[in-house]
């Protein structure tokens, strides 16, 4: 049996001290498992430790010392998180980015960051940066892989036995020392670079140690329990969250878009993280397997979830955790909980029969999961209710390290973002006189705790525009705070359409109440400067086979023609039409007018979409001008 009580480390004065405490309480837990590796990796707390000194000593045998730069560019895998940490490990800091990113940012993130030597993916990454690599002062190069390196330059493995006959012991007792504090620049994110040159944000060991620390407040895992990784783990949210649960000896499981529903089943994860977009692809997933049932069954399976709804609603109500009436009256309180009496046989029922099956799809295992890195449409949050798997939403920003806010089990308000981590402190604040405004006034998020970045690298007019002299962040989100402290984001200040007539419009609530469709696959709303909303679709095929509308196994490509037909597009104008007025606080200027169907999908492939799969707004809109111009005209 292992030790249940979770590990503290509010002692720790930089990461490094974390392994070595979990690898003393958890020495033979398997830390790291990935299976798709060939031959499958599994790496234990111990051998975990003695890798990420091994790889440190082997960096600083190269000459590489206290607050140099290493640019690390490579994907998730066992050998990322030591290489991550063998940096730290020394007082270097890392400059992370995935190796799937195009070439020219790659190389402005190793131009930018001064980084004196780079840990790269494989000798195919390595390839892609040249010639130019050779003009950068690049003193060491280290493959990832066990490829063979070229000349003057080591792999993987060379380091690790570099670092083994290096006084490995030696190393391990010094990394630990004072030398590497709190405010030891620990790792440069860059942000996306969405619009113009990309950011490098500074965190600290101490902003990412307030991740490790007060992420317990959350949710207490026991060590052993099972983590299923998908997100770049260079990212801030799979990071914090990875440190997290690692710091707390649970097993952490790599898994990939091509796996992940194969991965869920067989690995039965009890916590994950992951961006909404996953999210919904799942429920689309079950979504598609109920149209392939008969006629029957779907109605049946349709009358279930309508109880359920009501059912959840009902308890919401009851709890005091309905947003839209966060503070019921008693007599409002009874009659929900004569709601939730009269529809508890039918939700217990639908369970057995149906949600049960979708939670088996999932491993059937999950405590919770977190949705972050965007809003989570409403739907959704709905299904997941329903179907009893716990959805966690939370936010944050990757200069924020990232997380501010987080639902509780406890007081988990669906739809809204979460109560503050321990130190945090927000604000709401006029857009324009930056005046603080009142509770549950809606306006721009400001953020102070000691998770906000030390500023943006080598860009002191960045950091005074984004962090006033009191330490307050402005987020760049719009959003309220409930009496209760529960945040809710409502937006992004750059992306509020404003109308000809002067009506300011945040999209994305609009964009989550129309993906309620079924016959919507992706949506971004439009219509800057005119007098009506217009939107850009990505369409659902299979939803319109199965309605009989296009041939099957159509490519949305040859089917573009057949989407114009009058019978479709009727189809089309009710659902959003439907959706939209179905949304709390519809008004007249929410109205979608115009729409168009896209010849293909957002994707990270196409650009126009992050390796965290956040829509690029500006990118859809530009390379989409001509459509969009043509809707207006």
């Amino acid at each position: 049996m292992f030790n249940t009580k979770l590990l503290n480390h509010s002692d720790a004065i930089n990461l490094w001290q974390i392994w070595q405490k979990t690898a003393q309480a958890y020495p033979n837990i398997v830390a790291l498992y990935d299976p798709h590796a060939e031959p499958e990796v599994k790496i234990t707390y111990q051998e975990l430790a003695d890798l990420i000194a091994s790889f440190g000593a082997g960096l600083r045998s190269l000459g590489i010392q206290n607050g140099d730069m290493v640019a690390l560019i490579a994907d998730n895998s066992p050998r990322w998180m030591v290489a991550d940490q063998g940096i730290m490990s020394i007082g270097a800091a890392n400059a992370t980015r995935s190796s799937q990113a195009e070439r020219t940012e790659l190389l402005y993130i190793l131009e930018h960051s001064d980084s004196i030597a780079l840990v790269v993916e494989n000798l195919a990454t390595l390839e892609k940066l040249q010639p130019e690599l050779q003009s950068l002062p690049i003193r060491q190069v280290i493959l990832l892989s066990d490829e063979d390196p070229p000349t003057g330059m080591y792999n993987f493995e060379q380091i690790i036995d570099r670092g083994e006959n290096s006084e490995q012991d030696r190393y391990r007792r010094e990394l630990g020392n004072a030398e590497i504090t709190r405010n030891t620049l620990a790792t440069l994110i860059y942000t996306s670079g969405t619009s113009g040159r990309p950011k490098g944000v500074m965190l600290t060991h101490g902003n990412l140690l307030h991740q490790v620390n007060f992420a317990v407040t959350v949710v207490q895992i026991q060590p052993g329990e099972r983590i299923l990784s998908i997100l770049p783990t260079w990212h801030s949210y799979e990071r914090s969250f990875e440190y997290f649960t690692l710091a707390q000896g649970c097993t952490q499981i790599y898994s990939n878009l091509r796996s992940i529903k194969k991965d869920l089943k067989q690995y039965k994860p009890h916590y994950m993280v992951a961006v909404p977009r996953l999210w919904e692809s799942i429920y689309e997933g079950v979504q598609k397997q109920f149209r392939d049932q008969s006629t029957a069954k779907q109605q049946l399976v349709k009358f279930f979830f309508s109880a359920s709804q009501s059912y959840i609603k009902a308890r919401r109500c009851l709890q005091g955790l309905d947003l839209e009436n966060l503070n019921p009256s008693i007599a409002q309180r009874l009659w929900a909980g004569v709601q939730m009496i009269s529809l508890w046989g039918l939700h217990k029922l639908g369970d057995k029969l149906v949600y049960k099956k979708v939670r088996e799809g999932t491993g059937g295992m999950f405590k919770f999961i977190v949705s972050g890195g965007g809003s989570i449409a409403e739907h959704i949050e709905d299904f997941y209710e329903i179907v009893g798997i716990n959805i966690l939403g939370g936010y944050g920003l990757t200069e924020t390290s990232p997380i501010t806010h987080v639902r509780r089990p406890a007081r988990n308000l669906r739809y809204a973002d979460g109560q503050p981590l321990p130190r945090t402190e927000t604000r709401i604040v006029d857009l324009e006189s930056r005046a603080d405004l009142p509770t549950g006034q809606r306006g721009l998020v400001l953020i102070r705790g000691p998770q906000v970045m030390r500023g943006y690298y080598k860009n002191p007019e960045a950091t005074a525009k984004s962090i006033d002299p009191e330490g307050w962040f402005e987020t760049g989100d719009l959003g309220w705070v409930s009496e209760h402290g529960d945040l809710i984001i409502t937006g992004r200040a750059k992306d509020t359409i404003v109308l000809s007539n002067g009506e300011n419009i945040e999209p994305q609530a609009l964009e989550n109440a129309c993906s309620r469709s079924s016959y919507v696959d992706q949506i971004i709303v439009v219509g800057q400067d005119q007098k009506q909303l217009g939107a850009l679709i990505v369409p659902n095929l299979s939803a319109l086979e199965a309605a009989q509308l296009i041939p099957p196994n159509s490519e949305l490509s040859q089917v573009l023609n057949e989407l114009n037909s009058a019978k479709v597009q009727t189809l089309y104008r009710e659902e959003l039409n439907r959706e939209v007025k179905n949304r709390p606080g519809y008004s007249s200027n929410d109205r979608i007018g115009p729409f168009a169907f896209l010849p293909e999908p957002f994707s990270i492939a196409n650009s126009m979409m992050t390796q965290t799969f956040k829509v690029r707004r500006n990118v859809v809109t530009e390379h989409y001008q001509d459509i969009i111009d043509k809707m207006f005209t």
